[in-house]
């Protein structure tokens, strides 16, 4: 046997004798409906990809979801959310003090504009590897050449190590080939409204596409900001008649009460 050999052979000993690599723990969303699903929840340590269903009409609706989930992975951790600039001029500047209704204590938020998505991935990438933070966010427009199965693998890696989760956002692209352990497609939907007529919570649809475990499903969630946590829709003030996709009935135009709330500001 060569030394080479003799070197490899005790490598994968090594390795055996450290037994099975563990599971990553858990996070719940808040949904009993999706937690059960999912055994429990969504995997720390690694990266989930949300997709907008209608291009950028359906940009404010991943954002908020995957902030809301990242708020859940963080606990009270820090947040580093990456944008790509282009994101900025079509979705719309992040605010603040929308930021901050949505559940989210901009103290703890460590925002990064990245002019490509090149400067993006190098960004989340050393995010990815600070085993200080409780989530990394990072939007990206388009499919990027940069981004490719290697780099979402190498990103993979580093969540391992280091125990952070990763939300990736996907704006004007369609599903490809990834490392990431979940793959979404998000949209908004009508919410129904609170006392006094007072706007409703954020309420999204959402469909799982890909799961490691393959789990699939649809889902309809609200976001609670006071328990900081996902939860299953109240039933809307009155029954809503079934129209196509981007044509809203009349009858709801009127009614922003019931419609989600966008908590971007036009940039």
């Amino acid at each position: 046997m060569t030394r080479d050999a003799l070197a490899a052979l005790r490598r994968t000993l090594a390795t055996l004798q450290q037994g099975p690599p563990s599971a990553p723990a858990l996070f719940s969303t808040g949904a009993a409906t999706i937690d059960e699903s999912l055994g429990g929840g969504l995997a720390h340590a690694g990266m989930h990809e949300l997709y907008a269903r209608e291009g950028f009409a359906d940009a404010a609706a991943v954002a908020g979801f995957g902030l809301g989930l990242a708020l859940r992975a963080a606990d009270t951790r820090h947040i580093v959310w990456v944008r790509q600039t282009y994101v900025d001029t079509e979705a719309g500047w992040l605010y603040g003090s929308g930021l901050s209704a949505f559940g989210l204590d901009p103290a703890r938020l460590v925002l990064v504009r990245a002019r490509d998505p090149t400067a993006a991935l190098r960004a989340t990438a050393e995010a990815a590897r600070c085993a200080a933070l409780g989530a990394v966010i990072v939007e990206l427009w388009g499919s990027p050449p940069v981004l490719d199965l290697k780099a979402s693998r190498r990103l993979a890696l580093a969540l391992q190590q280091s125990g952070v989760t990763l939300l990736m956002m996907r704006l004007g692209a369609e599903p490809s080939p990834s490392a990431a352990m979940t793959r979404w497609s998000v949209s908004s939907r009508a919410s129904a409204a609170l006392e006094a007529n007072a706007p409703g919570r954020p309420a999204f649809d959402i469909h799982l596409l890909r799961h490691r475990a393959g789990i699939t499903g649809r889902w309809s969630l609200e976001w609670d900001r006071d328990d900081i946590a996902f939860a299953d829709p109240a039933p809307l003030s009155r029954p809503l008649v079934s129209v196509p996709r981007g044509q809203p009935a009349a009858a709801d135009a009127d009614r922003p009460a019931e419609r989600s709330a966008d908590w971007r500001r036009a940039g």
